[in-house]
């Protein structure tokens, strides 16, 4: 699949696509808000940023496994979140080509989204991620977490739900960077770390969660979450280009926080 081409690429994926040269030119502020304008979901997916990390070395998959979340949160801002990092625990199972992890994920994938509504379309995909994990097909299977993913994100914006859309997104992403992050500690490298740098990202993601309605903005978890990012968005800046281990060891403490935030039941109003 082409983002397995990205790496080092992913510290400006507010462009509307990925770029193939090992150390491409940073987008200009022109170039940025056209793409910022013309493509509404630019916050990469779980996929495109462990794609990043194939180079050099293999990461450890499995171990960025985490315990099973909960799957009777109420609260729908929460469970959007909660669903996004799902999504990427699916698409750390591929990685790590543990077809049993994949259809345990893919079941509670199927949960939560059921509990926002959405449409039969996503849920009929569950059969196809089993049918896919029983046959080891792993390239497909990252096709269709993606597929999942967008399936999802079509069914909301169609039952009015497009203030979430974001949330599942940025859900991802969180538990995306915790993985990363993780694995660069474990094995540090300089190429590998620079797929962290994404200010520009979380720049976006402000954007996006300051248009959504004045509700669910002031929704005591999603306001957490959005004043975290402000410390996210310094802590990925990294204004050397060249992220030390330590910077990488804060980042990671700072997300892992938000995910338990996001995951913890006492959120859940």
């Amino acid at each position: 699949m082409v983002f397995r081409k990205c790496m080092g690429t992913l510290a400006l994926c507010a462009s509307a696509a990925l770029a193939f040269a090992a150390e491409p030119a940073p987008l200009s502020a022109e170039q940025m808000a056209k793409a910022i304008k013309t493509d509404s979901l630019t916050i990469p997916t779980p996929g495109e940023l462990f794609a990043a990390l194939e180079k050099p070395g293999k990461p450890d998959w499995a171990g960025q496994y985490r315990t099973p979340i909960p799957m009777t949160y109420r609260n729908r801002a929460q469970i959007a979140l909660n669903l996004g990092g799902l999504i990427a625990d699916g698409f750390i199972a591929v990685e790590a080509q543990d077809s049993q992890q994949v259809k345990n994920i893919g079941t509670d994938i199927i949960k939560l989204a059921k509990a926002l509504g959405v449409s039969e379309n996503v849920l009929s995909r569950g059969n196809s991620i089993n049918e896919f994990a029983e046959n080891s097909e792993w390239d497909t299977l990252q096709e269709e977490l993606e597929a999942t993913q967008n399936e999802v994100k079509t069914s909301m914006q169609s039952h009015q739900d497009q203030d979430l859309v974001i949330l599942v997104s940025l859900g991802g992403w969180i538990r995306g960077t915790q993985v990363v992050s993780a694995s660069v500690i474990k094995n540090y490298d300089e190429r590998s770390a620079k797929v962290l740098r994404q200010p520009a990202v979380i720049n976006f993601i402000h954007s996006k969660i300051n248009a959504v309605s004045p509700e669910l903005r002031n929704e005591p978890l999603v306001k957490s979450v959005n004043e975290q990012l402000t410390g996210l968005e310094k802590l990925v800046a990294f204004q050397s280009g060249k992220p030390t281990l330590e910077e990488v060891r804060k980042l990671n403490q700072a997300v892992t926080k938000l995910i338990e935030e996001i995951q913890s039941k006492g959120d859940a109003k």
